[in-house]
C-alpha cells in the first residue's frame, strides 16, 4: 500500500514521536514524498496442531524438493497406504522410490483424548486468536497486516491453510509455503504471503544434519528458503527453528552453531547468485543476538551504522542489549525470535526496499496479567491448564520495510 510519511498515525510516546521527525527530516526536506510499506513478520505460534493422532508419510517417488513429498496423514489412515518398512537412515538417497511411514513422539498430547483434551473448538479459538495477532502486525504504520510471516511450530501445511482462511485473514489473500521436516514431534517451519503483492519464484528446503554425542542423528526442523518479487522487487526469504537448548545451552551449542552455519552458506549461495541480494532471514533460534551461533559463527553486526557490504545485519540485536525479550523463562527474557538481514537491506536512500523499523509486537492482550507468569507471553496452555485468551509462548516479531514511490 502507499503511505504519506506527513499522515502517519503513531501512537507511541513522545521518544518515539522524536526519532519519527528525526526519520522524516532525513527523508524530505522541501517536499513530501509518498512511501511504499510492507511488513515482514515471525511467530512462533506454540503447538499449532490439528485434533488428530498423526504419523509422516514419505513419497520417494516424487521430486526431494517437492512440497508434498512428505505429508502429513492421520495415523487410522497408515492402512490405506501402500508402505514399506524401512529401517534406515532418513535421507534422500536411501528414501527414494520408497513410500514410508514415519512415526511421531507426542502425538497424542494435542487430541481430545490427551492431557490438553485437544478438541475442535479449542483449535479453532487457537486459530482465531493467532489470526488476530498476525493481521495486526505492523499494521499501526501500513494500515494493513503483513505482506510476508514466517511461522514456526506448526504440524501441517492444513494447519496453516485453516489459519489463513480465518475472517481476520481471509480478505488479504494469503498464499502458503511448507515443507515437513523430520523433526521427531513433526513441528515445521512455514511461510505466508500475500499473492497480491508477492510473486513467489522458487522454494527450496535445506535440511540441518546433526548428531547427538551417542552419534545418533538428531532429527530438527528445516531452513525454508523462498525467493520472491515484493512489489515486483527480487527479495529472498529464509525461515529458521533451530535446535532447542534442551540438555543445557552449553552441551547443545553446537547444534545451533551449525545451524548458523547452513544459513551462512544459504546467504552465500544466494550472493553467489546476485552479490546485491536482499536476503530476510526469520526464525526462533533458540539463541540469542550475543551466542555464539548468532554473533561468532554468523558475525552479525548490531549496529545500522557499523554494517558493511556483505555483512549480516541483526535487526533485533539492539533490543536485546536494551533488556527486551520475546520469551521467558525463570524471570529472565531471551530474544529467540529475531530478523536478520543482507547488507544491501541496510541504507537510508528509500529508492528500493530498505529496513524502516524492527519491532517486537507486543500489545497488552498478549501479556499475562495474572499468576506466576505475569509479564510473560500470554500462552494458551500453562502445562495442561487451558487458557481460552492465550496465543503462544512467544511474542511476534516484525520489520517494515520502505520505498520511494517512484513520481
Amino acid at each position: 500500500m502507499n503511505i504519506l510519511v506527513s499522515s502517519y498515525k503513531f501512537k507511541k510516546d513522545l521518544a518515539y514521536l522524536v526519532l519519527v521527525f528525526l526519520f522524516i527530516s532525513n527523508l524530505t526536506i522541501a517536499q513530501e514524498n509518498q512511501f511504499q510499506a510492507a511488513t515482514v513478520g515471525f511467530y512462533n505460534v506454540e503447538n499449532l496442531f490439528d485434533i488428530y493422532p498423526s504419523a509422516g508419510l514419505i513419497d520417494g517417488n516424487k521430486d526431494y524438493q517437492d512440497e508434498f513429498y512428505h505429508i502429513n496423514i492421520k495415523r487410522e489412515d497408515i492402512p490405506k497406504y501402500d508402505t514399506v518398512d524401512c529401517k534406515c537412515r532418513l535421507t534422500e538417497e536411501n528414501l527414494k522410490g520408497k513410500k514410508v511411514v514415519r512415526e511421531l513422539i507426542l502425538i497424542d498430547e494435542f487430541t481430545p483424548d490427551g492431557p490438553k483434551a485437544w478438541d475442535e473448538t479449542k483449535y479453532n479459538q487457537k486459530l482465531r486468536n493467532l489470526s488476530k495477532v498476525i493481521s495486526e502486525m505492523g499494521a499501526d504504520v501500513t494500515g494493513t497486516a503483513p505482506v510476508v510471516v514466517g511461522l514456526a511450530e506448526v504440524e501441517s501445511r492444513e494447519v496453516i491453510e485453516d489459519l489463513i482462511a480465518m475472517p481476520l485473514l481471509q480478505p488479504f489473500n494469503y498464499g502458503v509455503v511448507h515443507y515437513n521436516s523430520l523433526d521427531k514431534r513433526g513441528i515445521d517451519v512455514g511461510l505466508i504471503y500475500q499473492k497480491d503483492r508477492v510473486v513467489v519464484t522458487k522454494t527450496q528446503k535445506y535440511e540441518l544434519e546433526i548428531y547427538n554425542t551417542n552419534g545418533r542423528r538428531d532429527y530438527t526442523r528445516d531452513i525454508l528458503r523462498v525467493d520472491a518479487l515484493l512489489d515486483g522487487e527480487p527479495m529472498h526469504f529464509l525461515v529458521n527453528h533451530w535446535p532447542s537448548r534442551r540438555g543445557g545451552e552449553a552441551a547443545s551449542s553446537h547444534k545451533r552453531e551449525a545451524a548458523a552455519e547452513l544459513m551462512l552458506s544459504i546467504f552465500n549461495e544466494i550472493r553467489e547468485e546476485d552479490k546485491d541480494a536482499k536476503i530476510i532471514s526469520v526464525g526462533d533460534f533458540n539463541d540469542d543476538p550475543n551466542s555464539p551461533s548468532i554473533k561468532n559463527v554468523l558475525n552479525s553486526v548490531d549496529k545500522k551504522r557499523k554494517v558493511k557490504d556483505g555483512d549480516i545485519f541483526n535487526a533485533t540485536g539492539s533490543m536485546f542489549e536494551k533488556g527486551f525479550g520475546t520469551l521467558a523463562y525463570r524471570d529472565g527474557w531471551n530474544l529467540f525470535d529475531q530478523i536478520l538481514t543482507s547488507s544491501s537491506l541496510v541504507g537510508d536512500d528509500y529508492d528500493s526496499y530498505q529496513l524502516y523499523r524492527t519491532e517486537i509486537f507486543s500489545p497488552l492482550y498478549l501479556v499475562s496479567r495474572e499468576g506466576s507468569f505475569k509479564g510473560y507471553p500470554n500462552r494458551m496452555y500453562g502445562g495442561d491448564t487451558y487458557n481460552a485468551n492465550g496465543y503462544s509462548d512467544h511474542f511476534p516479531v516484525y520489520s517494515i520495510l520502505l520505498r520511494k514511490v517512484k513520481k
